[in-house]
């Protein structure tokens, strides 16, 4: 028999059978691979399910800065979209909105083409920003847990606390899918740390090779640089988070070991950084040019008007410890001691931890030690510098809560496991759960936080306008098209007798001749800082609720002088007779008692058509409550008036259709 003969037999040809483990007990690359995939689309699933279930309404600026533009880029400016103030002046990018503006255009697009039921289309579009946002909400849970993942290593139990930790925060699942630009920027600041080479926070004893120059590290680090321009582009206070970050790699200030950085190694960096921070500029000023009409530069402009206008506590002063005494609680929620306590061991501790609790215990390297000391100390920095702000808002902050997560992450394993016996076997030992009873009532508290701020807490500010747009298209069928309003004007349809913002706008009310009228707050430009005019500048939500001096009530002379001055005063033109009022029950009395007196002339009366519960409590009286919607009476539909009759007989007018 030949020698080839012999080989022909002992290898023999067909598929190779790929065993999970190597001999040392690690996990199969292509296993690995296979896993990296599977926690992908389960987040994303997850992240899809979540954007479902969030029916409350949070803040103006989910709506406001990213949907409201998005609307006008995609359906023109006779859209019916409300543009802020910030937008007149350029102190947005308008990078952000456009992901949104593409999606509403080609979503919009497609459902023309299978002349699909308006009203469908219309639900749909309410539907499609979350849904996108879900998928950005997902890359950051994954991100999380694969810089966790290459921190502390596959072998660990950490990274996998981390991603639990990030699937089971309240804070997470209330606010990321929300269109909120500091929730894109938490998943391109997350992204960008993880692709950052944190091989040159290593020591130089322990690497044989420039890190740069390793295999993959080069596109990594332009990956890294991308994402971090962009994300500084679209909140310029980012900037602080690299800043701390590159200032430690390059000085290495309370870091371990000798940098590995070399001048090859800094002309890269230095290199890449301009080339990769140019090429988002230059991006980012495109997409400004193309928006805005003009050459602009937002965060200049943003950067202007803050430091020139002091406009910022136009929106409310907090002390210098929120971040530290709300901020960061608010985020970490049950978990804030084990990420106070991440902080504390990674950044004060004088001992180098040495193991983490593993399958098989490992070493910390000096590379992850020094990526924890240098994630932590970003954080602190960042922090420090947002305190010194007058404004403030935990939503600010948000890009740090994955580094939190990663910082708590084993330490919160420690608690819940039991420690990890040193054994010179290879095999893997079994996971052993302990304070079950305390990691219940965690998950509870959690469950219930999420489940109540997601559904119960302010669903009515998002409830109404699916009301209101299912009454347009019953009495308005025919003026159902995206991006022009009707050629013949249509009544006033609602008018938003709330404080400003109160609602989403165009994006939930979505037909162009549903027109609608909110109180608004625009700032002060015309007053100079420190000046009698700002300290007594007053906007419109803020004249509404100014009590009369005379009767102790508010609300009355606002409308009689300002909405409606055309009953009294002859020649002056005021806003039109809306067919609905929507405010919120407090001023169920104060209407009716206008309406039966001073304005009996405008010939209004009012019958309550609508009401829904907005949560048990809220930290703004104006806004306490059910959220009620009042016809007025002086449009006549057919039906709609026989309908109105039998509950004014049934109830009074008080009655819920």
């Amino acid at each position: 028999m030949s020698k080839m003969e012999k080989d022909t037999i002992k290898k023999p040809s067909g598929p190779k059978v790929v065993k999970p483990k190597e001999k040392d007990g690690s996990v199969h690359a292509q296993v690995a691979a296979a896993q990296v995939g599977d926690i992908l689309s389960v987040l994303l699933a997850f992240r899809f399910i979540n954007s479902l279930f969030v029916k409350t309404f949070f803040q103006p600026d989910e709506y406001f800065q990213a949907l409201e533009p998005a609307w006008k880029m995609a359906f023109g400016e006779g859209s019916g979209a409300w543009m802020t103030w910030e937008w007149e002046y350029q102190l947005r990018s308008s990078l952000h909105p456009a992901i949104f503006g593409a999606a509403y255009k080609l979503a919009e697009t497609v459902m023309s083409a299978m002349h699909l039921f308006p009203p469908f289309t219309a639900s749909m579009l309410v539907a499609l920003p979350g849904a996108l946002q879900s998928v950005f909400a997902a890359l950051g849970d994954f991100y999380t847990w694969k810089l966790a993942m290459d921190i502390y290593g596959r072998e660990s139990y950490a990274p996998w606390a981390a991603l639990w930790m990030t699937v089971l925060n309240p804070w997470q699942w209330y606010v990321s899918t929300r269109t909120f630009s500091n929730s894109l920027e938490t998943t391109l600041t997350i992204a960008a740390l993880s692709y950052w080479p944190w091989e040159l926070l290593g020591d130089a004893k322990e690497t044989k090779e420039e890190p740069l120059k390793q295999k993959g590290r080069g596109n990594s680090l332009r990956i890294s640089l991308v994402l971090a321009a962009i994300a500084v582009l679209l909140r310029p206070t980012n900037l602080f988070i690299w800043l701390g970050v590159i200032t430690l790699t390059l000085a290495r200030v309370t870091l371990d070991g000798q940098s590995p950085i070399k001048q090859s190694t800094f002309l890269i960096l230095l290199r890449e950084t301009i080339l990769c921070g140019s090429a988002a500029l230059v991006i980012s000023v495109v997409s400004d040019r193309l928006y805005f009409g003009f050459w602009t530069f937002p965060p200049y402009k943003w950067l202007y008007f803050n430091m020139s206008q002091s406009l910022a506590v136009f929106y409310g002063r907090m002390p210098w410890h929120y971040y530290f005494s709300q901020g960061i609680p608010l985020l970490t929620t049950t978990f804030l001691p084990f990420a106070l306590l991440g902080i504390y061991k990674v950044t004060f501790a004088s001992a180098k931890p040495t193991t983490l609790l593993s399958a098989r215990p490992t070493a910390l390297s000096t590379t992850a030690s020094n990526t924890l000391k240098t994630l932590s100390l970003a954080a602190l920095g960042l922090i420090t510098v947002l305190s010194l702000i007058s404004h403030k808002e935990v939503r600010f902050i948000y890009p740090l809560l994955p580094i939190l997560h990663i910082l708590a992450a084993p330490y919160i394993t420690s608690f819940f496991t039991a420690p990890v016996t040193p054994s010179a076997s290879t095999t893997a030992q079994p996971l052993t759960l302990r304070h079950k009873v305390f990691l219940v009532n965690i998950l509870s508290i959690n469950l219930l936080l999420a489940g109540y701020l997601s559904l119960f807490h302010q669903p009515a500010a998002v409830s109404v306008l699916s009301f209101l747009r299912g009454e347009y298209e019953r009495l308005h069928p025919d003026s159902l098209s995206l991006g022009t309003a009707p050629q013949k004007q249509q009544e006033l349809f609602a008018m938003f007798l709330t404080p400003c913002h109160t609602t989403p706008w165009r994006s939930h009310l979505v037909w162009p001749g549903l027109r609608a009228r909110a109180l608004t707050c625009e700032p002060p430009l015309h007053t100079a800082p420190n000046t009698p005019e700002r300290e007594n500048y007053l906007d419109e939500a803020d004249r509404f609720y100014l009590e009369d001096p005379e009767t102790g009530k508010y609300g009355g002379v606002f409308m009689k002088q300002e909405l409606w001055p055309q009953f009294w005063t002859e020649g002056v033109k005021g806003e039109e007779v809306p067919r609905y009022i929507v405010g919120f029950e407090g001023i169920g009395e104060l209407l009716e008692e206008f309406f039966a007196g001073e304005g009996k002339e405008m010939g209004v009366r009012l019958v309550k058509v609508w009401e829904g519960w907005n949560g048990a409590f809220n930290e703004d009286w104006r806004r306490r409550g059910k959220m009620v919607v009042w016809d007025t009476r002086v449009f006549a539909d057919g039906d709609r008036e026989v309908i109105q009759e039998k509950v004014v007989e049934v109830g009074e007018g008080k009655d819920e259709l």
